[in-house]
């Protein structure tokens, strides 16, 4: 076995992950496209050993590291893509020294499985790309050609809108789905299965109902109801599903969805302030600073 000392911190972090619980990531949509295109820098909030019900297909732009997805723990360089399925843990960690960060190491891109099936319902073309959502329940690395090719057009989505957006997305499954083997390598081990328990069921409840309540009042009691539980067990359900408490989760969500409208938006940090519940503008610039070490104002100057 190789001593803990001549493991590199990214190696054993992803060591450490393998069985854990992972987080819950709220993907929260672009109302203007069918599929949501980012990209981050790394470290970032979001960027952490979690799942979520969307599809993703995750690139690295530069960097090296470990990943892990589901329970396969591999090296990553530039140009690494992989197409992650629902609901199935992934993360990738950098080799970076104590307080150093890459700029805009990843591209994203996630959809909902239900958003494809209903294309395929009227397109029968896509029955290629469906299949080949069926094989990413267990994560699949692509490189060579195929990685290079679907980059390309990942990368073009960022830039583009409306029909031309489509073109490059359907152009991007078109070549992952006719990947040759030499070109494709399923990550997860067959029998590794996705959180699939009462605690995930209670989450996607209680996510759906803060994500649609973002700006308002958001109160755990009517939720508890609504699962059946007493408010006692479901904020201990919560805890143990989401590493967070209840108010700790709105928060995050809150400050999250703060931080896309910062650098998506020209609204003033007054009307965000306001448009993701904070009445108190200071309580806002506070919870802020205190979750990400910045102002929104340095947040949107930094990243923008």
């Amino acid at each position: 076995m190789t001593s803990a000392r001549h493991l590199s911190r990214p190696t054993l972090v992803a060591e450490q992950l393998v069985g854990r619980p992972a987080g819950r990531e709220v993907v929260i949509t672009d109302p203007d496209s069918s599929v949501r295109w980012h990209q981050h820098d790394y470290p970032y909030p979001q960027a952490q050993w979690n799942y979520h019900p969307e599809l993703e297909v995750h690139l690295i732009r530069h960097g090296t590291g470990r990943f892990i997805v589901g329970d396969r723990i591999g090296t990553f360089g530039p140009g690494h893509l992989v197409l992650v399925g629902p609901d199935l843990p992934h993360e990738w960690i950098s080799d970076l020294e104590p307080g150093q960060t890459q700029h805009k190491r990843d591209t994203v891109l996630q959809f909902e499985q239900d958003w494809l099936r209903s294309c395929q319902a009227v397109l029968p073309e896509l029955d290629a790309v469906q299949r080949l959502v069926h094989q990413a329940s267990r994560g699949i690395e692509f490189s060579g050609d195929a990685a290079a090719e679907a980059a390309e057009h990942l990368e073009a989505m960022g830039t583009s809108t409306g029909p031309r957006r489509l073109a490059h997305f359907f152009h991007l499954f078109a070549i992952l789905a006719t990947a040759p083997s030499g070109d494709r390598k399923t990550l997860a081990h067959e029998w590794f299965t996705p959180r699939g328990d009462r605690a995930a069921e209670v989450m996607d409840l209680t996510l759906r109902y803060i994500v649609a309540n973002l700006g308002g009042e958001i109160r755990m009691s009517p939720l508890a109801r609504q699962a059946g539980l007493s408010d006692s067990a479901f904020s201990k359900l919560v805890v143990r599903a989401g590493n967070l408490t209840f108010t700790e989760l709105v928060r995050q969500l809150r400050l999250s969805q703060a931080c896309r409208l910062l650098q998506q938006s020209d609204a003033t940090v007054a009307s965000i302030s306001h448009e993701v519940g904070y009445t108190n503008l200071s309580n806002f610039n506070r919870q802020f600073r205190r979750e990400y070490g910045v102002t929104p104002k340095e947040f949107r100057a930094v990243r923008r």
